[in-house]
């Protein structure tokens, strides 16, 4: 009994697990579809049907040429102002970061020392002018004696001597006066040119001293026009020089990359040697700088315009694939997918210059769909989104009817094309 107990445990057992693994093998949807012969849902999308693209035409357009490079704002003049004069500060008249005009008054130094100074080199001049006035009225009483032999001649002789020595003395001190009016006037201090204060390094009733050590009292760079230093390879060099010898060079500046010019300057100056360590040779640009966007040791973004390409063969960037041997675009052509490769000459925003491969007038895949390859069969959906033939259509009847009765709006949309609206 016992046995025939354990054969019926065994045997039921064995049909369970029989069961299970029949079920788990068991194919099921698209699988069991195919496996009985018939197609599943999803047959046909990749590999065996048309792939849709959209395509644009390769066509020719003015382009520049142009080199992409990092810049640093540099001021065209930067001034360091340092007393010329010893003395106190007496009075700062003007804001840090203020801007500035040439011959403005910044600073004003204790002026009474030098006052003095004044004072006494003008009474020292007068009393100078005094003694030689006399001199020279003595001169003249014995001249006419010194003729008639009434005194000796060496008498005369001293006479003049005496007026030319006070001669000299008075030039000494009036070349004194204007010594200690230069100095007085330093005591104003003003700025030698236009621009903008940075900051202050010594603040009023502090004892300045005349001499180019130490820290200058602030510094003033010129913002009004402005310079922008560039370094580019030394492969662009030819192209600059000839681009500058037949015109001026255009220069677009941006305060990032990919991002809108704020500024515009011509090229000035193209330096005379090649940074052996680095192989780049430095241009410099003049930018008018009038609404002060670029400030003094910014870094910048610059593209240097060397010329404008009036017949450039362009496609959009998402044309354009990586491959093996180089770029390469899919053409359609007859109802497939044909790679060609292309030779890419520059970039300019969303468009791409094509050098080789290409010579116009070819409708390129625009938006390459991960599955396509070459040979594959395509069906258009309009160039440039325009929606191809079958696609999108109103239903007879339907649509515009359906719109105007629903729609508040006195204009009818008729949707075409997914992505496109035309108004009825």
């Amino acid at each position: 009994m016992k046995r025939v107990t354990m054969l019926l445990v065994f045997t039921a057992l064995a049909a369970v697990v029989l069961g299970g693994y029949w079920y788990w093998q068991k194919p099921t949807g698209a699988n069991a579809e195919k496996a009985a012969g018939k197609p599943g849902k999803g047959a046909g999308k990749r590999g065996s049907g048309p792939v849709p693209v959209t395509t644009v035409t390769a066509k020719r357009q003015s382009m520049p040429v142009v080199i992409d490079a990092v810049g640093t704002v540099e001021s065209e003049h930067s001034v360091a102002i340092r007393p010329q004069t010893n003395g106190v500060l007496e009075a700062v008249l003007f804001k840090e970061g203020d801007r500035v005009k040439q011959g403005q008054v910044l600073f004003r130094i204790d002026s009474r020392p030098m006052l003095v100074s004044v004072e006494q080199a003008r009474a020292a001049l007068a009393r100078d002018q005094a003694q030689l006035q006399q001199a020279r009225a003595q001169e003249d009483r014995l001249k006419p004696l010194a003729e008639k032999d009434y005194i000796t001649k060496n008498e005369y002789e001293v006479a003049i001597t005496q007026s030319k020595t006070l001669q000299a003395t008075v030039e000494a001190n009036r070349a004194a006066m204007e010594q200690a009016k230069l100095q007085l006037s330093y005591a104003s201090i003003t700025s030698p040119i236009n621009g903008r204060t940075g900051s202050l390094s010594v603040k009023s009733g502090n004892l300045v001293s005349a001499g180019t050590g130490g820290s200058p009292l602030v510094v003033i760079n010129s913002t009004q026009p402005i310079l922008v230093s560039l370094s580019v390879p030394q492969r662009y060099l030819n192209d600059v020089r000839s681009a500058w010898g037949d015109g001026a060079v255009k220069i677009l500046i941006s305060l990032e990359a990919n991002s809108p010019a704020v500024a515009e300057g011509s090229l000035i100056f193209i330096d005379n040697s090649v940074n052996q360590q680095t192989g780049t040779i430095v241009l410099r640009a003049r930018v008018k700088n009038e609404k002060e966007q670029l400030w003094p040791g910014q870094f910048v973004a610059a593209r240097i315009i060397l010329k404008i390409e009036q017949d450039a063969l362009v496609l959009p960037e998402s044309a354009v694939q990586p491959g093996q041997d180089g770029a390469l675009v899919y053409i359609a052509k007859e109802g497939r997918a044909q790679i060609q490769n292309v030779q890419v000459d520059r970039q300019i925003g969303e468009l791409v210059v094509i050098s080789k491969g290409l010579s116009g007038g070819e409708e390129i895949i625009k938006d390459v769909p991960p599955t396509l390859a070459n040979g594959s069969a395509i069906v258009l959906q309009g160039a440039e989104g325009k929606a191809g033939k079958g696609e999108g259509k109103v239903k007879s009847g339907m649509g515009k009817k359906t719109q105007e009765k629903d729609s508040p709006s006195k204009e009818s949309v008729v949707k075409d094309a997914p992505g496109k609206e035309t108004k009825s």
